[in-house]
């Protein structure tokens, strides 16, 4: 019997990577393929940052943003990811037959708003109506274009050992977010999702030194997921201090309450970046003085040892292997 697509294998966690490897890659194979956020195009005279993504959210609308807004946040974070300034968007829409055409406009006006903020320009789409049933509401997808910065060359295969991982911000946030919006578990706390283009956020690291090894938005599966995903590529071994990740007390209340790991719950404004050493208390100084990394924080390094494995330093000292992204990552949010 043929195996069958069940829905951890979107959840980004090792059933996606497998699913990818099996089939995609497979089949899609070429120079350009890339693991990345995004693939770079060599062209003359100029590189270019290609990618595209899907948006499926429940609920479409949640504390600190909407379906669009995410839609034009992870593009240009993607983007941003690989050096390249975003500057050119399309959006593909599938929408349930039924739909409000006021909730719709509204999302329209989220997508406007966050592109005119990223100084990104939405030039092409399409448009399809799904049957009821057919469509949970409305899926998104987005593709864009951005200038990759000459100098600078990112990827998830470059964290050399001796490097400082950084994050440029609490995680997990955006994860809780969408768990108490669905309103399943009765947990009442005032969490917003930390939502939000980086482009700027990169610049600032880029201004510091164009030699950073890799940048990755942590989004679906988390930055635990995420330093897997570099462990793995590079083929380096890491140490986290748990006591430098930045968790905000409410979200590290829920998590307590439901036995969920921050560190895999997704962020949507939030950067991994893997720097040298001798950079990285600058980068952090640079990010803390911009919207949206005002608590950047170092919370480990780049080893030689265990290569492929997060091993991480408790609050009381004593060293833990932190488990690696299973089958279903949740909560589910996408």
């Amino acid at each position: 019997m043929s195996e069958l697509i069940t829905l951890a294998h979107g959840a980004g966690g090792r059933k996606t990577s497998e699913l990818i490897e099996k089939v995609f890659k497979k089949h899609f194979s070429n120079p350009n393929l890339t693991a990345d956020d995004a693939a770079v195009l060599e062209f003359p005279g100029k590189k270019l940052a290609f990618t595209t993504d899907g948006f499926i959210v429940s609920p479409a609308e949640f504390p600190g943003g909407n379906i669009g807004k995410l839609s034009i946040c992870g593009t240009v974070n993607d983007l941003s990811c690989m050096g390249a300034k975003p500057l050119y968007l399309s959006c593909a829409f599938v929408i349930e037959e039924g739909f409000p055409m006021e909730t719709l406009e509204h999302i329209a006006e989220a997508m406007e708003k966050t592109a005119a903020e990223c100084g990104v320009q939405i030039c092409a789409g399409d448009t399809k109506v799904a049957g009821r049933g057919q469509v949970d509401g409305v899926f998104i997808t987005t593709t864009g274009i951005g200038l990759v910065d000459e100098k600078a060359c990112p990827s998830g295969d470059k964290a050399k050992p001796g490097d400082k991982i950084i994050v440029t911000g609490d995680v997990g946030r955006h994860g809780c977010t969408i768990l108490l919006a669905r309103n399943e578990y009765g947990i009442e706390a005032d969490i917003t999702s930390d939502c939000a283009p980086l482009w700027t956020n990169v610049k600032a690291m880029l201004d510091v030194t164009k030699d950073i090894h890799v940048i990755r938005d942590a989004t679906r599966g988390g930055a635990g997921s995420v330093l897997y995903e570099i462990a793995e590529q590079s083929g380096v071994g890491i140490k986290l201090d748990a006591a430098q990740i930045p968790v905000r007390g409410d979200v590290k209340g829920v998590c307590g309450m439901l036995g969920l790991e921050p560190l895999y719950l997704a962020c949507e404004g939030r950067l991994v970046v893997f720097a040298p050493a001798e950079y990285a208390d600058e980068i952090v100084a640079a990010l803390r003085k911009v919207k949206n990394s005002e608590a950047a924080q170092i919370i480990g390094e780049v080893t030689d040892e265990l290569p492929g494995r997060v091993v991480m330093k408790t609050e009381i000292g004593t060293k833990t292997l932190l488990p690696a992204p299973g089958g279903e990552l949740l909560p589910r949010i996408c």
